[in-house]
């Protein structure tokens, strides 16, 4: 049987911890906004557009982020 072929998504998932305390599981950055030289520092940006914007259209600033990480990987049903 051939080997299975892995299939690219097109979102990486973070996890984001903010300065208060909470966190937010799986927030997508689109795989594009990633990689080069810079890493995963971009998603940092791109996260924290999109905090400004849920912000402003819930009326309620965001916490500052204090780090972020890839979410782990689940595993596969083989």
């Amino acid at each position: 049987m051939p080997p299975k072929k892995k299939i690219l998504s097109t979102f990486i998932a973070f996890d984001v911890l903010y300065a208060d305390g909470t966190r937010s599981s799986n927030r997508r950055v689109p795989f594009t906004e990633l990689g080069g030289l810079d890493g995963d520092t971009p998603a940092l940006a791109f996260i924290a557009a999109q905090d400004h914007e849920i912000g402003v259209a819930s009326g309620k600033p965001r916490p500052e982020i204090r780090t972020i990480m890839r979410s782990p990987l689940k595993p596969s049903r083989e």
